[in-house]
């Protein structure tokens, strides 16, 4: 009894032209020293929730169709006053996507959440962390096809951190680039 395999073509794309292009470019001597990108996680912070607990359970909804995977709440951890925020309420979503739903996410992504965007010159270079790691904030949730605008209740943006194995930033910024993210003022 044959069973498919099932191969998301980002994955592919990085075992058989990032790795090699990175192991040149780095001079890397094992295919195993080149970066990798570990995991992907979604936050979306949502201060209106504290007076409307309808914008979560619609985040709720709306991330879970984005990304494929049931994403939790995130909730608050003391009091502020200021913004009438008690302890233990509901005040954004978040999900952490590993495996093959990362490499469909960074697919759907690449491919046609980013091109939606409106006035679109390339995502900005400055989301480095100084490890490795790179945060993208996206405007609008409503690049995602997957959404439908009519059923949107307020339009809120997100954080996408891609969390990579990389040491340094040019080398995280070299993986990504592998993937296909636009990086503004880049040299082709």
């Amino acid at each position: 009894m044959a069973t498919s395999t099932y191969n998301p073509r980002m994955k592919a794309l990085y075992r058989e032209q990032a790795v090699p292009s990175l192991q040149k470019r780095f001079n890397y001597k094992s295919p195993m020293q080149v970066p990798r990108l570990e995991k992907i996680c979604l936050n979306q912070g949502i201060g209106d929730a504290v007076a409307d607990k309808k914008l979560i359970e619609g985040a709720l909804k709306e991330m879970a169709t984005i990304t494929g995977q049931k994403p939790v709440s995130t909730i608050s951890r003391k009091d502020i006053s200021n913004f009438k925020l008690r302890k233990g309420v509901a005040i954004g979503v978040k999900v952490t996507l590993r495996g093959d739903r990362m490499w469909e996410f960074l697919d759907r992504l690449v491919s046609t959440a980013l091109p939606r965007i409106r006035d679109f010159r390339g995502i900005n270079e400055k989301g480095f962390d100084g490890k490795g790691n790179y945060t993208l904030g996206v405007t609008e949730q409503i690049i995602f096809p997957e959404i439908d605008i009519d059923k949107v209740a307020k339009i809120m943006g997100m954080d996408i951190t891609f969390v990579t194995s990389a040491n340094t930033d040019e080398e995280a910024k070299a993986l990504l680039t592998e993937f296909g993210l636009p990086f503004k003022n880049q040299k082709k």
